[in-house]
């Protein structure tokens, strides 16, 4: 699968790992199956993106429906969403979905994309 994630119920996050080539079916599945668990509500994300070794490239649409579909599944509480995305398709990727979520008024995630871990850690208060 390329898209692999465990959850961190101490620090309230999901930590997923994309590898190999990367769809955005993979996305919405993956986006289906952990975030409409009502154990996960207001929790954390970190994605790293540093093993997707190609990246089949949606359309802006469907970025922006990612994004609307992430909106309606967040929890009433504010939480936060980093994205590592070393390699320059993946960061723009991330920054589009980054804009189109920020534009959904339903939205309660704060996205950040991050070039390395090290800044995505911080971003998220964790160590």
């Amino acid at each position: 699968m390329p898209i692999t994630y465990r959850v961190d119920h101490t620090r309230r996050i999901v930590f997923a790992t994309g590898s190999g080539t990367l769809t955005d079916s993979d996305v919405f599945g993956y986006q289906g199956e952990v975030w409409s668990r009502p154990d996960l509500r207001g929790y954390d994300e970190l994605v790293d993106m540093t093993g997707v070794e190609h990246i089949v490239v949606p359309s802006a649409d469907r970025v922006r429906e990612l994004a609307k579909v992430s909106a309606s599944m967040d929890a009433a509480t504010s939480s936060k969403f980093a994205i590592i995305a070393p390699a320059t398709l993946a960061y723009g990727l991330g920054r589009m979905f980054q804009t189109y979520r920020a534009m959904e008024t339903r939205s309660t995630k704060e996205v950040g994309v991050f070039r390395n871990q090290q800044e995505a850690f911080a971003f998220l208060g964790i160590e």
